[in-house]
């Protein structure tokens, strides 16, 4: 085994198992979607969802695949003579639209929570964090648009360090914390944070529900 090799092969590893990890967690939540049985809560939270803001792109992607499918089918019966290639072009299809779906479920039924503890942050099945209020100075409600469209965004504001998990490239809150705190997200590592920013469809529901926490509004940017 070459040097460069070990190195490349720790990386690809804990890659392919979050791969993994995700792809078997949206075919989970597809199927608690389709059962209609959300997942429970403990009593005295309540969920905020955040779908809103991408529900449009979702539903007009999740239309083309369907339109697509077929079309892509009489497509390959007519111009590949190998049946196999037919089915493995509309298995792939398929996959496709229920992979799309699937994340569509992952997003409704993994909502934000706010709880008499604390706050839990979520996006889809892949971030999962708890905020306790005992570490939360403030809550603001101010709208944000990000230069860039991936979930996880990390900014260095200062000597302040800021993450933001976004919906659309939109955030809607922040969240002000009392004492710099470290989360398992990908792309922020192990460097504490000082300030979390979510996106949220009811802010100021959320907001209001907050325990303990102190609540302001302020201007969107």
């Amino acid at each position: 085994m070459t040097e460069t090799t070990a190195p490349t092969r720790a990386r690809v590893g804990p890659l392919l198992r979050r791969a993994a990890q995700a792809e078997a967690a949206t075919w989970r939540s597809l199927y608690v979607w389709a059962r209609r049985h959300p997942l429970p809560l403990e009593p005295g939270d309540e969920p905020f969802g955040y779908l809103g803001v991408v529900k449009p792109i979702l539903g007009i992607f999740i239309g083309l695949s369907v339109v697509e499918i077929p079309i892509f089918d009489i497509v390959v019966t007519h111009v590949v003579p190998w049946r196999p290639v037919r089915w493995f072009v509309l298995g792939l299809g398929i996959w496709g639209l229920l992979w799309m779906i699937g994340l569509f479920a992952s997003m409704t039924i993994h909502p934000h929570i706010v709880g008499d503890r604390g706050l839990r942050v979520r996006l889809s099945s892949g971030i999962d964090i708890f905020i306790p209020w005992t570490d939360v100075e403030a809550l603001r409600k101010r709208h944000r648009s990000l230069p860039s469209s991936r979930s996880v965004q990390v900014e260095q504001e200062g000597d302040r360090r800021v993450v933001s998990v976004s919906v659309g490239s939109q955030t809607s809150i922040d969240v002000l914390l009392r004492r710099p705190l470290t989360f398992d997200l990908p792309k922020a590592g192990s460097t504490p944070v000082n300030e979390l920013r979510l996106y949220a469809d009811d802010p100021d529901g959320l907001l209001r529900s907050a325990r303990g926490a102190p609540a302001s509004t302020t201007v969107s940017r």
